[in-house]
């Protein structure tokens, strides 16, 4: 047969195989191709992750309503997903008005599904009933297996259209897309694949994601993934899920299972040191809502229905200023807030600033009013509502819009929060006030840095300054060429003043070593003369008001002795600089000067000037006065630096200031978390722990490096 007549005969066999029941099926789904956006956000590896997590939702939905107490997630080699649960499986009988199985039904038909207010979920993530059928539109195969009744079903779809592949569903070796389709003609079949073993339920489904859909450099996050996991272990307690990567040369498995529910999480998200206990703020409420029910003639009425909202919200206050709430409905996470997150934090400091204003004497707050920032300060909060068919903007459910929700919150949290603070009990009442204490701060704290930025601007010559007056400034006001020395003492001020470039450096003494701002309050840090001259000569405010583009200088250079007093000192700036200045720390404008050890003056023969050599550390001394005399040179008596003081000008100018001779250390932060773990440690309250690192690292210790 001619080429031609072939494709004519293959084009007209294809059109009449193309009939009514394929319109039907596809006519939802090819919506969701065209704009996939609408469905998942995006065709990039967000898109991907929503698709995963569309299923994933769908497996712990099951597990929300006690029928599941095990997920398992399995990323294959071949770029395809599975997803396990023994959850009671997805029905398999006939729907009525459709024809069609419970298996096709939710798979092929947008807005079908079990959540619809039938009564199989009182509380779902997913709402729209358009999840599986969103991501079996945007994949080239899907295979669902069920098990029910004894029965293992089985049913495959090619970019939503169901069918038959020709490695039989069930069938052992390698599964993938490329596969001969034939697709269902008149009805559709659900296969019974094998048999299921007594009492076994379950749903499991692989999916290969449709690269016409996605970006080419689309991929799934493993480490948003166990993240996500890790947060949903936290929301349902005693679900185990497991997450099983076989993508690389070894297979890893990871396993996640949290009883603790969101007090656990509330402390596990904490980056700081407690203020408060985790307080858990658990109520309900009740509201009415009108929506479109289907009666029994298939007609949508509208219909006024009671639902009720049980609002489950976990709280506690640490040392720091970081803020970190999560708010969920029912499980899914919503990070642009909503109603709920909107009830929240007006309760939140609508109890704060009652509680404030009740205690203002003894607080010495004046008539300032607490702010939202302040109330936020140091939070740590996971807020989470569980209700009947919330109203989410968009399918990502980002935004929850149910407006009933956000009075039953607030309602909810100002009751429980305010028996908490005003609970005659011992460790409650503590709590409380060492918490009213550190809102109050906080907000002094801003209105103490929204006046230096106010009034301590820089000043021309023929204004007045209001900046300490040890201070030694520069003339430059231009950030990108200006350093600020912190030296320590006057001693090493005077020496200093001789040695600097007074165009761009300026100098600022402070008095031996300054407040150990870890284990201090925001007030004592305030009041303390040393660490509010540093604040007030940077200008840029502290703490969560500090604004990095109103720093007056490009570099701040903490120029201490190079002895072990020097070294405390300069431990203590730099806490005070990560707890309250951390942003300057980020950009890697906070150095520490290296001062010489020591001075060795080689004497030369004749009129020829003696050299001068500078060394840094014992060490180093040794090889130079070794290395010189095997060259047999002769050297004056060895000077030894013990402070910045006992340098002359010119010798500090060209060791340790002038940017062409000096050496300088930047300070830098590789991982915030262990930064803020080392700084808790070594500086923080609690004396035990800092024992035992110093015991155990005592073998450690190079005694030639203290300065006796």
């Amino acid at each position: 047969m001619p080429a031609t007549a072939a494709k004519k005969t293959a084009t007209s066999k294809s059109a009449t195989e193309y009939t009514a029941h394929h319109l039907q099926v596809l006519e939802g789904l090819e919506a969701v191709r065209k704009r996939p956006g609408m469905y998942i956000g995006s065709t990039d590896s967000r898109g991907l992750m929503h698709c995963l997590w569309e299923i994933i939702d769908n497996a712990v939905d099951e597990a929300l309503g006690g029928h599941c107490d095990r997920v398992e997630v399995v990323l294959f080699a071949d770029g395809s997903v599975e997803v396990r649960d023994n959850g009671r499986g997805v029905p398999v009988d006939i729907e009525p008005r459709t024809g069609l199985t419970g298996v096709e039904l939710v798979y092929t038909r947008l807005h079908a599904g079990g959540k619809f207010g039938g009564g199989s979920y009182t509380a779902s993530g997913g709402l729209h009933g358009v999840g599986a059928s969103v991501v079996n539109a945007l994949s080239a195969r899907l295979d669902v297996e069920v098990d029910r009744g004894g029965k293992t079903y089985a049913m495959s779809f090619r970019r939503g259209e169901p069918g038959v592949f020709s490695d039989v569903a069930g069938a052992q070796g390698r599964k993938d897309p490329d596969h001969e389709f034939t697709p269902y003609v008149r009805t559709s079949d659900l296969e019974v694949v094998g048999k299921a073993k007594r009492g076994v339920t379950g749903t499991r489904v692989r999916y290969w994601a449709d690269r016409q859909i996605f970006l080419k450099d689309a991929g799934l996050d493993l480490e948003g993934l166990l993240g996500r996991v890790r947060q949903t272990s936290f929301l349902v307690p005693g679900l185990t899920i497991v997450v099983r990567d076989e993508r690389g040369e070894e297979p890893t498995e990871e396993v996640f299972l949290h009883d603790g529910g969101i007090s656990e999480f509330c402390e596990y998200l904490a980056p700081d040191a407690p203020v408060t206990d985790v307080w858990r703020l658990q109520g309900t409420g009740t509201f009415t809502e009108t929506v479109p029910v289907l009666d029994a003639q298939g007609h949508m009425t509208p219909t006024e229905v009671e639902r009720e909202c049980g609002v489950d919200v976990a709280v506690r206050w640490g040392t720091g200023y970081d803020t970190t709430v999560r708010s969920f409905v029912n499980i899914i996470a919503t990070p642009k807030g909503g109603t709920h997150l909107a009830g929240f934090d007006q309760a939140l400091l609508k109890v704060l600033r009652r509680q404030v204003e009740a205690n203002a004497r003894r607080l010495k707050a004046g008539s300032d009013k607490l702010d939202k920032d302040d109330a936020l300060a140091g939070l740590t909060a996971v807020v989470t509502v569980r209700l009947a068919e919330p109203q989410f903007e968009g399918q990502t459910k980002e935004v929850l819009g149910t407006a009933a929700v956000r009075q039953i919150v607030a309602k909810v949290v100002e009751s429980e929060l305010s028996a908490l603070l005003t609970s005659t009990k011992r460790p409650y009442k503590q709590q409380a006030a060492t918490l009213l204490e550190k809102v109050v701060a906080e907000m002094k704290s801003r209105i103490s840095a929204r006046m230096h930025k106010e009034t301590q601007r820089r000043k021309t010559a023929l204004e007045s300054s209001s900046l300490p007056a040890k201070l030694a400034d520069c003339r430059s006001s231009d950030p990108e060429r200006t350093e600020l020395f912190i030296v320590e003492g006057d001693s090493a001020l005077g020496t200093a003043k001789l040695a600097r470039s007074s165009d761009h450096q300026a100098l600022l003494p402070i008095r031996g070593k300054i407040l150990n701002v870890q284990k201090a309050s925001v007030t004592d840090m305030l009041g303390n003369a040393e660490c509010a001259a540093i604040i007030q000569v940077i200008g840029a405010g502290s703490g969560r008001t500090f604004d990095l583009e109103s720093a007056r200088y490009g570099k701040v250079i903490i120029m201490t002795d190079a002895d072990v007093d020097g070294a405390h000192i300069r431990t203590l700036l730099l806490t005070l600089f990560f707890r309250y200045m951390r942003p300057l720390v980020e950009a890697g404008r906070v150095y520490a000067a290296v001062p010489p050890l020591h001075r060795i003056e080689v004497v030369n023969p004749g009129s020829k000037a003696n050299e001068v050599i500078y060394t840094y550390s014992e060490a180093e001394m040794r090889r130079t006065m070794a290395s010189l005399a095997k060259r047999g040179k002769k050297t004056k008596p060895l000077q030894r630096y013990k402070g910045l003081g006992e340098m002359d000008a010119d010798q500090l100018a060209e060791t340790t200031m002038d940017p062409g001779h000096r050496t300088l250390r930047k300070v830098t932060l590789g991982d915030i978390e262990s930064a803020g773990g080392v700084f808790e440690l070594l500086m923080g309250g609690e004396v035990g722990p800092r024992k035992d690192f110093i015991i155990d690292s005592a073998g450690a210790l190079d005694r030639e490096r203290i300065d006796a």
